[in-house]
């Protein structure tokens, strides 16, 4: 695999970071017919609802079983597909593969289970996946990826477009009740703010946490708290980003806000205030935090042990911070009072998370040692 591309240990590269976003476009749609989608909304940092289909961008076809999504929990971008998954009620549709919090040069690994394979797909690590479709990729092996199960081939790990696709073109498979976390009423509104929360909070704090100079940290620190400050503002008024229900926009901020004080604050140098110190945004994580869907996907150890041991020019010495301590994650968060109506729209919450599927008890409040 090119140096270049490395997942091992340097991240720190000097100035400002910049994501490499050049992703595998390929997409599982319900209609393969190319003629059935534009060129427009296409190549987006965010993805689109409506994408097109990028130039040379294969379509790969609905099916219930034949695909598996591998997503650590430990990473914020994969942990987005776990809660839309759960949510949308994919469970068998969709299988998922499981790699541990830490990797190396070679990519994240199925080390937590058995003989350190994935059962499902029979390989070590999601780098092999890759080179089945691609010989020696040269990029980022990332996560998430959902892989072809009968070849045993990455399909794609274009997260930005990853959840649009769950929620649009995997409808026959949702489960009664799925909520609609996609409103084309509110996508107007939505789409920009999604932006700026990716742009400012999502990566900002990758931004702040690799800058490789002061300015390239402050500019970083700014904007992230700039956009922190109007997030709080936005939800003094309203329970979730949107309104009354929640949206794909609230998946995107959660994945964050729930890293935030745990790792962002310390590690990445965002330290200007806990999230616990900012009244609205606290109690709108936890309010999702304590629905079905969203807190049941979190790994707090899993997610400490990845960036304090994987980050190793940030963190040296690889030693893991016991704290803080979690319990105030299941305080109420008392903010039924700012919508009229239930979360989910014309949908239901989700079932109890599978017993297999269940975060390691004492790795979230929610599962006690």
């Amino acid at each position: 695999m090119s140096e270049d591309y490395s997942t091992k240990g340097a991240y720190v590269t000097g100035g400002e970071f910049t994501r490499d976003t050049n992703y595998i476009q390929d997409r599982i749609v319900a209609d393969t017919n190319p003629a059935s989608y534009s060129s427009e909304n296409n190549n987006s940092k965010i993805g689109h609802p409506d994408a097109g289909v990028s130039d040379g961008a294969q379509l790969w076809p609905v099916e219930a079983g034949r695909y598996r999504l591998v997503a650590a929990r430990a990473c914020p971008w994969a942990n987005r597909t776990l809660i839309v998954r759960r949510l949308l009620g994919l469970e068998d549709a969709l299988s998922i593969g499981l790699p541990g919090p830490t990797h190396d040069a070679r990519s994240w690994t199925f080390d937590l289970d058995p003989e350190g394979k994935d059962p499902v797909l029979g390989t070590e690590r999601i780098q092999e996946n890759y080179f089945k479709r691609f010989a020696d990729y040269p990029r980022g092996i990332t996560v998430p990826a959902i892989v072809d199960i009968p070849s045993g081939a990455v399909v794609t790990n274009d997260y930005p477009q990853i959840t649009w696709d769950l929620s649009t073109q995997w409808k026959q498979f949702h489960r009664e009740g799925a909520p609609n976390l996609t409103p084309s009423d509110q996508l107007e509104e939505m789409l920009p703010l999604i932006k700026r929360i990716f742009t400012e909070v999502n990566n900002g704090v990758y931004r702040a946490g690799f800058a490789g100079d002061q300015n390239a940290y402050n500019d970083a620190y700014n904007r992230l708290f700039e956009t922190l400050d109007f997030l709080e503002e936005r939800l003094s008024t309203r329970r979730f980003l949107m309104g009354d229900h929640i949206t794909e926009a609230d998946v995107r901020l959660f994945t964050t806000l729930v890293r935030f004080d745990p790792v962002y604050h310390g590690h990445f140098k965002a330290n200007r205030n806990k999230l616990i110190e900012m009244p609205n945004l606290w109690g709108y994580a936890r309010d999702l935090f304590q629905m079905p869907g969203f807190g049941d996907t979190i790994d707090f150890e899993q997610i400490k042990a990845h960036y304090y041991v994987v980050h190793e020019d940030i963190n040296p010495t690889q030693i893991i911070p016991q704290g803080p301590a979690l319990d105030n994650w299941l305080e109420a968060p008392e903010r039924e009072q700012l919508a009229e109506t239930g979360p989910w729209l014309d949908g239901t919450a989700p079932d109890e998370v599978r017993p297999e599927e269940r975060v390691q008890s004492g790795h979230n409040p929610m599962y006690p040692a």
